[in-house]
């Protein structure tokens, strides 16, 4: 099937010292983690973008250091969902177009909007946000305030084609409901045991048979557990063909 659909799987970031030596070998340089991260995986969740503007140059190097089909899932900048909390203003366009890099050379997955905890339902204001998104570019939305879990924000998302974000959550279960053509995930716990692996393989295998692509995110900490894992994943659900 030509038309398949696909994994990307990784962790939340990639620069991390701590890695070594059972990740990343004892010598290599911090410039290089890239490079040998996404021989490995093929996707990364960005933070940096959710503290600052991203610099082109540093955009342009990482897009010099991955091969072709590597995705780069970015966090939409703190301006957007914690101080202006989505309210309209011409910080949005400066932040897509601050990434255009990464989509001019199709290295971008979807953009992340991660809401405060403390930001409770407003559809009206997600409603107007939602219209002025580009659409060339997917997105994904993950709620922290349960009052956004319902049928009239679902119905919402999916008239926009943007992913509800199925982040695990210790506050709150989020619902496996499919909004968009892909699905966004976040592991979010540090261990994962054989048999919780083998049931978000399960899990991803039936999105990718529907026919939408998975963007799967494990949490990273102190060791390379969520590396292994992500490495895991790709390697039980899309065997080398």
């Amino acid at each position: 099937m030509s038309n398949m659909a696909s994994l990307y799987a990784g962790t939340s970031g990639f620069a991390y010292p701590s890695w070594k030596p059972d990740f990343y070998p004892p010598k290599l340089p911090a410039k290089d983690f890239l490079k040998h991260y996404a021989a490995r995986l093929n996707a990364v969740e960005i933070n940096y973008t959710f503290r600052q503007l991203p610099k082109t140059t540093t955009l342009e190097n990482w897009m010099q250091s991955v091969p072709e089909g590597f995705r780069f899932a970015l966090k939409a900048h703190m301006r957007i969902t914690h101080i202006q909390r989505l309210h309209e203003s011409e910080f949005t366009e400066v932040f897509f177009r601050a990434i255009d890099p990464v989509r001019a050379t199709r290295h971008l997955g979807p953009v992340l909007f991660q809401l405060p905890p403390n930001f409770k339902a407003e559809v009206d204001v997600l409603t107007a946000f939602l219209a002025k998104l580009p659409e060339d570019i997917p997105c994904a939305f993950e709620f922290r305030n349960k009052s956004w879990l319902t049928d009239e924000v679902y119905r919402l998302l999916e008239q926009h084609r943007v992913a509800l974000c199925l982040a695990e959550s210790e506050k709150f279960e989020v619902p496996e409901v499919i909004t968009a053509p892909f699905v966004y995930v976040r592991l979010r716990k540090e261990d994962y045991s054989p048999a919780e692996r083998a049931e978000i393989a399960e899990r991803v295998r039936a999105m990718l048979s529907a026919g939408r692509d998975a963007y799967v995110f494990f949490k990273h900490e102190e060791t390379p557990a969520g590396a292994r894992y992500a490495e895991e994943l790709l390697a039980a659900v899309q065997p080398a063909r």
